[in-house]
This record gives C-alpha cells, sequence and structure tokens, in this order.
C-alpha cells in the first residue's frame, strides 16, 4: 500500500514538471534555440571575454650576439610577436624536449615575417657562436628569425633570473652542471609580454614548452598576437 502511494506521488511530480517543462522545450523547437539557453549563453559570453590575453609589460632589454655572430636586441624583434626561452646546447634533460617544442611552432608559423624565436643560452662559456650554429643545423631550424644567442654569462643569468624571472642556474649535482626553467615566454609587437588567463582569472605568465597543451596555447596566443 506505501509503495503504491509512492509510486502515485513521483507521477504526480512528473506530470507537473511535463506540464510546466514541455510547453518550453517545443517553444525552443520552434524558435531554434535548443541550445541557446541562459547557461550556454553565459558560457559563450565568458570564453569570448577571456580570450583577450593580458599584458604584463615590458620585456627586458637585451643584446647578444647570435650564431652568425651579429648582434641581436629587442630592436631586432621591434615589430614582430616572438618566443622566447633559456636553454643551453648540451643539455641532457628537458632542453630536447622544448627544442622539439620550438621546432613545432617554428613549423606552425615558417616564412611569417611577422613572427620569430629568440632561444639564449645559460652556458656561453660552451656555447659560442659556432657551437650554437652547429646546434640549430643539428636541430634542423629553417627559420631566418630564430637566433640563438650567446654573450657574458652574469648577463645572461640577470636577463634569465631579474629580468624574465625565469630561474636558471649553475648546479655540480645536475647532469650538465645546470639548471633551468623551461617555460616560454611570448612578447607581442610593441615589446610586451603578453599571456592568457588561468581557469581563475589569474594570468599565466609563461607557456609550459614540456607540455602539449602548453605549446598548443602558445600557439593559438601566437596566432592572436599576429592579428593585433
Amino acid at each position: 500500500m506505501f509503495k503504491n502511494k509512492s509510486y502515485i506521488g513521483i507521477s504526480f511530480v512528473i506530470l507537473i514538471f511535463g506540464i510546466y517543462a514541455v510547453p518550453k522545450i517545443v517553444n525552443r523547437i520552434k524558435n531554434d534555440e535548443v541550445v541557446k539557453g541562459n547557461r550556454l549563453d553565459n558560457v559563450g559570453l565568458k570564453n569570448s571575454k577571456d580570450a583577450k590575453l593580458l599584458t604584463i609589460g615590458p620585456a627586458p632589454k637585451f643584446e647578444l650576439t647570435n650564431q652568425d655572430n651579429v648582434k641581436i636586441s629587442n630592436e631586432t624583434y621591434k615589430g614582430k610577436v616572438y618566443v622566447l626561452e633559456f636553454f643551453f646546447t648540451t643539455c641532457p634533460s628537458i632542453c630536447p624536449k622544448m627544442n622539439m617544442s620550438m621546432l613545432e611552432i617554428e613549423k606552425t608559423f615558417f616564412g611569417n615575417p611577422n613572427f620569430g624565436i629568440v632561444s639564449i643560452t645559460i652556458d656561453p662559456g660552451h656555447d659560442t657562436p659556432q657551437v650554437l650554429k652547429d646546434h640549430a643545423k643539428l636541430l634542423g631550424v629553417k627559420s631566418s628569425t630564430w637566433n640563438f644567442l650567446t654573450g657574458d654569462k652574469a648577463t645572461i643569468m640577470d636577463l634569465s633570473n631579474k629580468g624574465f624571472n625565469l630561474y636558471a642556474g649553475e648546479n655540480s649535482k645536475v647532469s650538465g652542471g645546470f639548471e633551468h626553467s623551461g617555460l616560454f615566454a611570448l612578447i607581442d609587437k610593441d615589446g610586451n609580454i603578453r599571456c592568457r588567463k588561468d581557469e581563475f582569472g589569474n594570468p599565466n605568465i609563461y607557456y609550459d614548452g614540456l607540455d602539449k597543451k602548453g605549446v598548443r596555447d602558445i600557439q593559438q596566443d601566437i596566432k592572436i598576437l599576429l592579428e593585433e
């Protein structure tokens, strides 16, 4: 008897819901609004708004020597969008993965004169212009706007740690003798560091060059900056 009353109660609730909801559903179908509920509209607007990249501030200035013994500075990339990293050629750990990520980025934007890449060695004592030239050839670099840079060690370490706040340092206890960040910086045509927001609305200042999502994100954002 109790079960019968429960079934009757549930049936009554379903009936009331149907009387209320069905006309609204039918009306949406007639007006081609099946996928345009308020929640979906809000999500769409939020994503569109969040797609705008944040401006962190001017990238630190630099002037270093590339693989062809040519001086390269911020001014070289004026009017271009570029990605910047710190690495070293004998790195046995994360650099090979970073190299592959940069090659993927190079391939995506190859031939675009408004895009470039900057790879700065943190081991300038070993990574001379000729060593960097050989390294670029070994990687199969094709872009004329991808510069591998070397110079004064103290200047480079300051640029990495104090300028970009991307950790780099010597450590005799680790393989290769150096350790550093695997992050990429994205700089716009005006020389500003740009980035996207995380899921909480905070700036993700740099992009993870060791992660597929990080590489995909920076490629998407490069496209945005190239269109600005």
